[in-house]
């Protein structure tokens, strides 16, 4: 097993450009299999993830190529619609293919999705949602069966602005021959990103990035080229680390508005933050102080993928910090390894308390998901000593040569 050795205490210094988000790339796959055609995503950074979908893409029958960083994705062969467990468990986002695989084939068989352990994500509004729109959908022996049918609404509401369900019903919609509504739509950069890219292949969807989205159907989607947007959780965990370690950094690709909840709170830190034309700079204080309390939300609200790196923050900012977290109830598994570094963390159920300490301390720690693996890395770098992280391939699902960039910017980090 792979671990990140790292002797912390160095700031993080220079310039940096994102990797293409995550959470844009593995939606925009599984929209390939709507395409009868050839499509080129751009600067694919190969987070085990990404690589996952693409066995289950291949498996499905589309042809998979890498030239450079470019992948080739040609969805004309797809004919096969059953992903077994064994492709679908390391992977959340295998449920992204529900909604393409019915609208294309008119029928799906997908194992339950896997993923990190963070707690409860059901895809109950997944499968409401499919249903209102026609679909004759059963859970069985760890399956979810679908077959197509006729619609008996045209406008989904969906009680909760689930990223996942909407990105799933706007793929299925595409292919239909009436326009479909979403109401209390997700709003998420990843949203417009998938909609961009739906459109740049024929289809015809307004209002991603509003709480309403209407997608007009379409009989066919073609091939495109498309770069995907930079990643914002990437973004903020090297803003974040260049606060922990007193560095000065620019983000040459950062989108500002995308990362404005976590520019708020590192302000607050004493940081000092502004954009030019070369890029998103941070300059970090002597001393940090408590950002105050976060409470984590949907988009524009505090992502709850940056909460264990703003934990590990906390950890050496002068003062109490207050965290809710108010998405996922299992994202506090990671407090314990913290913990070794000396970090003075309590929580109970959905809140964190975090003490600041002058100082953490270099130790042996595993990650136990993809953020807080983060976190852990983070921590490492701003502790005194020496610091090696476990189980890195939890972060690898979505940080691409992560010990590279941190050694660029001047950390003392191997992968060993």
């Amino acid at each position: 097993m792979s671990q990140f050795f790292i002797n912390g205490g160095r700031p993080l210094h220079g310039e940096v450009v994102l990797d293409c988000a995550k959470n844009s790339l593995l939606p925009i796959l599984a929209a390939c299999i709507l395409v009868e055609g050839r499509v080129e995503l751009k600067r694919v950074p190969k987070y085990s993830d990404v690589l996952a979908m693409c066995n289950i893409l291949e498996n499905l029958g589309a042809k998979i190529c890498w030239q450079g960083s470019s992948l080739f994705v040609d969805g004309s062969t797809i004919d096969k619609a059953a992903i077994c467990h064994e492709l679908a468990c390391p992977v959340r986002s295998s449920i992204f293919t529900l909604g393409p695989l019915l609208a294309r084939l008119g029928k799906a068989k997908v194992a339950y999705p896997g993923g990190c352990d963070i707690g409860l994500r059901p895809i109950d509004l997944h499968l409401s949602s499919l249903r209102q729109l026609g679909c004759k959908i059963i859970e069985k022996n760890g399956y979810i069966y679908g077959e197509k049918g006729s619609a008996t609404d045209q406008s989904i509401m969906l009680k909760f602005a689930s990223v996942g369900a909407t990105e799933n019903i706007m793929m299925f919609a595409t292919l239909l021959p009436e326009q479909t509504k979403i109401v209390n739509a997700a709003k998420e950069p990843e949203i417009v990103d998938l909609a961009c890219f739906l459109n740049r292949c024929g289809a015809t969807i307004t209002g991603a990035g509003t709480d309403q989205i209407t997608i007009n159907g379409v009989k066919s989607l073609h091939g495109c080229q498309f770069l995907a947007i930079p990643d914002r959780i990437e973004c903020g965990t090297l803003l974040i680390g260049a606060a922990m370690t007193g560095g000065q950094i620019c983000i040459k690709n950062a989108i500002e508005k995308h990362n404005e909840a976590l520019i708020e709170k590192l302000k607050n830190c004493g940081c000092k933050i502004f954009s030019d034309q070369k890029g998103l700079h941070l300059s970090s204080p002597k001393c940090l102080q408590s950002y105050g309390e976060i409470e984590t939300a949907v988009y524009p609200g505090f992502p709850t993928d940056l909460q264990p790196q703003m934990v590990a923050l906390a950890c050496i900012c002068k003062g109490c910090s207050l965290i809710f977290e108010n998405v996922f109830e299992s994202r506090f598994n990671y407090v314990g390894e913290l913990l070794k570094l000396g970090g003075d963390v309590k929580f109970k159920q959905s809140v964190c308390i975090v003490r600041g300490r002058e100082k953490l301390y270099g130790a042996d720690v595993s990650a136990t998901d993809l953020r807080g693996g983060a976190a852990l890395v983070l921590a490492g770098l701003a502790s005194e000593g020496y610091t090696t992280v476990s189980k890195i391939q939890f972060i690898e699902r979505g940080y691409f040569n992560l010990a590279q960039k941190l050694t660029s910017l001047g950390a003392d980090i191997k992968r060993l």
